[in-house]
């Protein structure tokens, strides 16, 4: 699947092929997609060792650094750390943090993905949030000015007050 990556730096976009995989913990992007595309990496404090599906140690070593940015996926977004790391043709691995997140559901016959359950920590919910709390402060304004400018006699008539309606001819 496709998903966008976004510099923090210098808001530059990525456009990068995306592997789900339950079978992985974290979050990863490719050393060499990494230093291709110039992401900023963050030396970890401790190296964190990678181990192989059989258990042996990964030949690509330790994972030293991790990348920040913001990551969109169909018109969703969020902040995301990724550790880099050796993934060979692979640029961008989400495991089972983001799909515990997410938890799309998934169309294994047509391909496709889609998050029906928008988390918190979502930019895309996070606008949804805010345009219903200022439409909410448009509608208690306009409460507010109607009842300012409309007798209390009319009050329960306010519908045609609004002014949607009061820009309407009556037919």
């Amino acid at each position: 699947m496709k998903v966008g990556l976004e510099k923090l730096e210098n808001h530059e976009g990525i456009i990068v092929r995306a592997l789900l995989d339950s079978g992985v913990t974290g979050l990863f992007t490719d050393t060499t997609f990494t230093r291709e595309k110039r992401l900023k990496m963050e030396k970890l404090k401790k190296p964190l060792l990678v181990r192989n599906v059989n258990g042996t140690v990964n030949a690509g070593g330790a994972i030293t650094h991790q990348v920040e940015c913001n990551m969109f996926f169909k018109g969703h977004v969020e902040r995301a750390r990724m550790d880099v790391c050796n993934l060979g043709k692979t640029e961008v691995i989400l495991g089972m943090l983001w799909l515990a997140v997410y938890n799309p559901e998934i169309d294994w016959e047509k391909g496709e993905v889609e998050i029906m359950r928008c988390p918190p920590i979502c930019g895309k919910r996070k606008q949804e949030e805010k345009r219903k709390e200022i439409k909410k402060v448009e509608r208690d304004k306009d409460k507010e000015t109607l009842k300012k400018l409309v007798p209390k006699r009319f009050w329960r008539w306010e519908k045609v007050f609004r002014k949607k309606k009061s820009e309407k001819m009556p037919v």
